[in-house]
């Protein structure tokens, strides 16, 4: 089927099984609730440590490329609506060897994002229980966070359902309490930019703060059912991140604000810290508990839903191991891919800290936008033979899926060799696994 048979097919699927009635604001609530998660409750402090009170800069490079991402994500998704993301994106587009190194980029940057989780769920309990800090009780630690969450999605989808159920208000309300109640304690002096940092700082901290951007893709994932997607989705993700832009912004500023140079030095718990010097000591331990308590949602509902990703792409033949895609005869659940995903969870935690996993979750999934930016240029043809008025496309020619290429490129540039080492090896033993599975298949079928 060629991309033109494949857009029409689509859109005939679209206005069978679809109604189309989120509006603006519902688009942009998904886009805020998803992109709003754990990383705000740490990333304060690492910023700050690089940027000092000019670390708003950070923030803004990073509410400009995700909006450049999301445009992107917008156009490709409202030609490409078979389910599976940015992988289907990009495999549609460009075959299967990009395809299956985005499927295993995906499951990269997920599992570290959770690891990196994880160590922030034990670095704030090291705040309030300080034996938490010893290497051997975080291992423990990990080992019964990660088996514990396996064994909740094994015995029945349910059970993982009803844990991820956490009211999205307990993730908001400890930065709500924050933005509306800290500013009578910020100090302006504290604000003032003693110098302005250079490029090169700028995109090492963006790189690691684009770690609370991410997700943003998943909630553009129900554009299919948008009223008029031209006109609404690009308003609401314009809303959506300038929401999200407000609230991280509004946090940075308050914690800068209120305490000042010494922000940088509470890496485990900085929010904490900020509501101790609002509330005092029951501050602290309410901020405390909402931050964890918004942690271990985000990381429930991770491992409720990749391994099901691990197991779709063993049932497809993308990752090439079948005993990924065995479901339990008792319970019904890929067990299998449960207890591999959620074992590589406890592995990356236990090998490394919030910053370095955030940094590899980050730039794994920067590959991926840009693998969609590209796709974005290359289905443009598709636009221009096939007329469909809830075919989104973004206004300008090729300025925002080059643009977005280049910026994703800037970021990528600010990974230390061995970081960018790691990765470009990661990518050509994947290259090499992936032909030689090919190369099986072949002589496979010549034999039949």
């Amino acid at each position: 089927m060629n991309p033109i048979e494949l857009v029409q097919q689509n859109r005939m699927k679209e206005k069978e099984n679809l109604k189309r009635e989120i509006g603006i604001w519902g688009l942009s609530a998904n886009l805020v609730n998803i992109m709003v998660g754990a990383g705000i409750f740490v990333l304060p402090a690492i910023v700050a440590a690089g940027l000092g009170s000019a670390s708003i800069l950070a923030y803004l490079f990073c509410g400009f490329l995700i909006t450049l991402v999301m445009l992107c994500f917008a156009e490709v998704g409202s030609k490409i609506t078979d389910t599976g993301g940015a992988y289907t994106y990009i495999e549609k587009s460009f075959g299967k060897y990009p395809g299956f190194i985005t499927a295993i980029l995906f499951l990269l940057s997920a599992i570290t994002a959770d690891a990196a989780v994880a160590n922030a769920i034990a670095d704030i309990a090291g705040s309030l229980f300080p034996f938490f800090k010893g290497i051997l009780v975080k291992i423990l630690f990990f080992f019964t966070l990660f088996s514990g969450l396996a064994y909740i999605n094994i015995i029945g989808l349910k059970k993982g359902v009803g844990f991820v159920k956490i009211i999205t208000i307990l993730k908001i309300v400890p930065l709500l309490i924050i933005i509306l109640i800290g500013f009578k304690d910020v100090s302006i002096t504290n604000l003032y930019w003693d110098s302005i940092p250079s490029i090169k700082n700028i995109g090492e901290i963006s790189l690691i703060l684009f770690f609370a951007f991410q997700g943003a893709e998943t909630g553009l994932s129900i554009s299919g059912e948008v009223r008029n997607p031209k006109k609404i989705i690009p308003k609401a993700i314009q809303l959506g991140i300038i929401g999200v832009l407000v609230i991280y912004i509004l946090i940075q500023t308050i914690s800068q604000g209120i305490l000042g140079d010494s922000l940088s030095t509470f890496q485990e718990n900085p929010l904490a810290e900020v509501a101790n010097q609002i509330f005092g000591p029951v501050g602290f331990t309410l901020i405390t508990i909402g931050a964890a308590v918004s942690m271990f949602g985000n990381l429930s509902s991770e491992i409720l839903s990749m391994p099901r990703v691990v197991f779709a792409a063993s049932r497809d033949n993308v990752i090439p191991l079948k005993i990924l895609s065995r479901v339990h005869e008792k319970y019904a659940t890929p067990y299998v891919s449960i207890i591999v995903y959620a074992s590589l969870g406890f592995i990356f935690a236990s090998f490394g800290g919030f910053k370095q996993l955030a940094i590899i979750s980050s730039a794994s999934i920067l590959l991926i936008y840009f693998g969609v930016s590209l796709a974005t240029i290359k289905l443009r043809k598709i636009n221009n033979s096939v007329s469909d008025k809830n075919l989104f496309k973004i206004g300008g020619g090729y300025t925002v899926p080059i643009l977005s290429s280049i910026v994703i490129l800037w970021f990528l540039s600010n990974l230390t060799k061995n970081e960018f080492l790691g990765i470009s090896l990661f990518i050509i033993l994947l290259t090499i696994v992936f032909f030689l599975i090919n190369s099986k298949k072949i002589k496979h079928l010549t034999k039949i």
